[in-house]
């Protein structure tokens, strides 16, 4: 059982993990209502603030931390991505405007640059000098990166590149910084030289002068009202024939001589357009923390609501009863908590990742970095679906409260909804994710592209292998030690919680596998048709792979706790994961033996006692996550216990009389 009393600054220790000093210190700087989100601006409105505010954090707090020492940065792209999380939970445009600012234009620059464009652009990047955009995404050409119609041809004679737009699919859209505040872009096109095409490079182009107005050749227009981030000013960039001087190509992978020789140390055009790529994953890395942070914010407001506000009476009670004491309340609050909770392991287990590949000595280990895109694309995906889900059913437990703006929650939905197709749509991630595990991140692994060129063909799928992710020894220690199978084993047995996620994963990709060769034997030179005809089965591939990943992460994060009573609570809320994650895929395990009808029943009901022992300690767990409560915003949070002992004093006022 769990203990009684738990202090939530322990329950914190654990949640804050590697990067603690980071995630305190932007609370310290950052938790005022300055920084918080302002209910009902208007899009100009919310543009200035956002345009202001993000010119008043400090860079001490960690949002320039991934860019080199010598430039005030300290190498650690870790802790970027941690202060952007944490500045999610104050406002989402900040962050976005943050992460387009200091992660894709100014990373972009620390990755694909080399030291002469780090010595003239870094400094002002930094400190907000120099305002940029990451103009990457064209009107026809999103996810397929590899396909963008931009070109950028060099000239011998004039020592310069030619930058255009052909054509209005080829129009850069949707750029964040590109509407109001940007002065420079990394742009994104094919790079031709001597009549070749030499794939995708990136360059800076200035795209304002200092005052504001375009250069020329540059055509600037405002993407328009959105459903959500109305404090970043998103916009669209043409290009007619703009002159780029040679030394502004961005050319860490690809040199281009005064007399238009390429060089590149990647030799294969597909590898190095990946490797590219592979180095701003960040981004992606960023979007699905922040949009947990936000889903963590969702849930504390209607947990903290659901402890005060009443609804109907007990028979023989004078009181009404307490909306989280309803089990149907528990039902939509808990699981989802209990999800919560998982993905800061996973995330935590991810940004470790990034940390150690990213800024480890010497030369990346392309399997690492490619494992490391995998699951960046696939918890990205799960983190924003989440958060999309769980918002929603927090504005429902609030009733019409929540509705309102006043409460944050409106604008809480609205804003993280674009993240599930932005940093990459979902969907496209998620076969990502699979072509990586059929594959084992080889050459043929796309990092934008779902299932990638033809030259990608079944024959290259491989068997299947169990990559384990935390705590590798302690999770084999756990499926070990299982006792038995079936009826025999405790439901709450971690080992095997874990052995069902695995089993289950590697029947769904051994299935994939084999449709993928019969569908190859079938229709060998129709590669398209291959992977169409299996693309279901592929995204339950993916999604069992990460589901698998997050519990193996859940369980290694209760490690880190010292404290009993914590390690209990933890290991409580694991277990509701794991079941809840089991309960609602019920109809696979049961289709395939895994579970009789009699135990899936059970698993129902050790669910709703779960619920039960875990209820007292809501509002613990959403303590834990110090969310300063100049951030939260949410007016029913200040209102609600006022209301709440008013209607107790009419209460016992009309009982006396």
């Amino acid at each position: 059982m769990i203990g009684d009393t738990i202090d939530p600054a322990r329950l914190q220790e654990v949640l804050d993990g590697r990067w603690a000093g980071i995630r305190q210190a932007v609370r310290d700087e950052l938790g005022k209502a300055g920084f918080a989100a302002v209910h009902g601006e208007t899009g100009d409105e919310a543009r200035a603030r956002i345009s202001s505010l993000i010119r008043q954090i400090p860079t001490d707090v960690g949002v320039a931390s991934a860019f080199p020492k010598a430039y005030g940065g300290s190498d650690d792209p870790g802790g970027s991505v941690v202060a952007a999380e944490m500045l999610a939970y104050a406002d989402l445009s900040l962050m976005v405007k943050a992460g387009v600012q200091w992660g894709l234009f100014g990373g972009a620059v620390v990755a694909l640059g080399t030291e002469r464009h780090h010595e003239r652009f870094l400094p002002g990047i930094i400190s907000t000098d120099v305002m940029g955009c990451f103009a990457m995404t064209e009107t026809g050409h999103g996810s397929d990166v590899q396909k963008l119609r931009t070109t950028c041809v060099y000239d011998p004679v004039t020592r310069t590149f030619d930058l255009h737009t052909p054509h209005q699919a080829a129009r850069k859209d949707y750029i964040g910084n590109a509407a109001r505040d940007g002065r420079m872009a990394v742009v994104f096109a094919k790079l031709v030289t001597g009549g070749r095409s030499r794939g995708v490079h990136a360059w800076l182009v200035p795209i304002r002068d200092a005052d504001g107005n375009p250069m020329p050749g540059v055509t600037l227009s405002d993407a328009g009202h959105k459903a959500g981030l109305l404090g970043v000013d998103n916009g669209r960039i043409s290009f007619d024939h703009v002159t780029v001087p040679r030394d502004m190509l961005l050319d860490r992978y690809g040199q281009v001589a005064e007399d238009g020789t390429y060089t590149s140390p990647i030799e294969n055009d597909t590898r190095r357009f990946f490797t590219m790529l592979g180095t701003l994953v960040r981004g992606r890395v960023t979007v699905g923390g922040a949009a947990s942070a936000a889903t963590r914010a969702a849930l504390t407001i209607a947990i903290r609501y659901g402890e005060s506000r009443r609804q109907f009476g007990v028979p023989g009670d004078d009181r009404e009863v307490v909306l989280n004491d309803y089990l149907a309340h528990q039902r939509k609050l808990l699981p989802a908590l209990a999800t919560s909770y998982a993905y800061v392991f996973a995330q935590e287990e991810l940004v470790g990742t990034l940390a150690d590949v990213q800024s480890g000595p010497g030369p990346v280990d392309e399997h690492r970095q490619r494992e490391l895109e995998s699951r960046a694309a696939g918890l990205k995906a799960m983190q924003t679906w989440h958060a999309t889900h769980t918002i929603q059913m927090c504005r429902e437990a609030c009733g019409g409260a929540g509705y309102l703006s006043e409460n944050r929650l409106p604008a809480l939905k609205a804003d993280t909804d674009v993240f599930t197709t932005f940093e990459g749509d979902n969907t496209v991630l998620l076969q990502l994710v699979a072509k990586g595990l059929l594959t084992g991140y080889r050459d043929a692994f796309g990092s934008l592209d779902g299932w990638g060129r033809a030259t990608f063909v079944a024959e290259q799928v491989r068997e299947m292998v169990l990559e384990r992710t935390a705590a590798r020894g302690l999770i084999q220690r756990l499926v070990s030690a299982v006792p038995g199978r079936g009826e025999e084993v405790a439901v709450t047995d971690r080992g095997w919680h874990l052995t069902m996620f695995e089993d289950r994963e590697k029947h769904v990709l051994e299935g994939a596998i084999r449709r993928l060769r019969n569908g190859a034997a079938t229709k060998k030179d129709r590669p398209f048709e291959i992977f169409n005809d299996v693309q279901d089965h592929v995204l339950k591939t993916a999604t069992a792979h990460i589901e698998r990943i997050t519990l193996e992460a859940f369980v290694a994060g209760i490690e880190r706790a010292t404290d009993p009573a914590v390690k209990s609570l933890l290991n409580r809320l694991c277990d509701l994961y794991a079941l809840t994650t089991i309960e609602a895929d019920r109809g696979w395990f049961l289709e395939h033996g895994r579970l009789t009808p009699a135990r899936s029943k059970a698993v129902t009901g050790v669910i709703n006692d779960l619920l039960r022992e875990l209820r007292p300690h809501l509002p613990v767990l959403v303590d834990a996550f110090a969310i300063p409560d100049e951030w939260l915003n949410a007016a029913i949070l200040r209102e609600e216990p006022g209301r709440q002992e008013a209607m107790a004093e009419e209460d016992a006022r009309v009982a006396g009389a």
